[in-house]
């Protein structure tokens, strides 16, 4: 996938959802509940459990689902990551030779950056665009739209502290999406396997990021 249809799908979209599990059948179930909610941008972090062999399942079973991954940290996992079917690749820190080793499969990624020397470097580099994470710890919303004077040409994806609450105001203060993980899989509702719940807040999330379609 060509950096382009990746941006053109963060703009229509807005929010990626981000799984981290240990039990496969949960993540599955974590997966078709926020799908069936209107999100179509899901992320698998490395560090579930058997992420590869979820990737593939999750791109069988909902084709109509960009699936990913993320927590990458070395070009081994990422190689193993692209050959298990991921579609785009997260990592939280800017490296080099991995952001090389995507664009030599074609595969977007997105480096994780939190100072603006980070994220030029991850842009410069090649990166499709930067995820700014932890966000909350630096300012939150008004970080975001403080980067947006000189690194306005930079995609930005803040992450770490996303909620459906404050989702909106990420997007209006510039970033192309957000990431939102445990916020958007309240741990009652996963324990309880109340995933119509799952699927009713990202169904209501997305009908307030659906103003910012483009």
């Amino acid at each position: 996938m060509s950096d382009q249809v990746w941006l053109s799908h963060l703009q229509k979209h807005r929010a990626i959802a981000v799984i981290r599990a240990s039990n496969m059948h949960i993540a599955v179930k974590m997966a078709m509940a926020v799908a069936s909610g209107g999100m179509q941008l899901i992320e698998i972090t490395w560090n579930s459990h058997r992420p590869g062999e979820l990737i593939s399942q999750l791109r069988a079973e909902l084709p109509n689902c960009i699936i990913g991954t993320g927590t990458l940290f070395n070009v081994q996992q990422l190689q193993e990551a692209i050959a298990c079917g991921a579609q785009f690749l997260f990592t939280p820190h800017v490296d080099v030779a991995m952001i090389q080793a995507a664009l030599a499969k074609n595969v977007p990624i997105i480096p994780g950056a939190l100072t603006p020397t980070e994220i030029v470097t991850a842009w410069t580099q090649g990166a499709s665009c930067v995820k700014v994470f932890p966000v909350q710890a630096v300012g939150g919303v008004n970080y975001i739209k403080s980067l947006q004077g000189p690194l306005g040409h930079i995609p930005l994806i803040p992450t770490g502290g996303v909620t459906p609450d404050n989702a909106e105001d990420f997007i209006q203060a510039g970033a192309i999406a957000v990431g939102l993980s445990g916020q958007l899989f309240p741990e009652p509702l996963v324990k309880s396997g109340n995933w119509q719940a799952i699927a009713s807040h990202s169904h209501q999330l997305m009908d307030r990021l659906n103003n910012y379609t483009s």
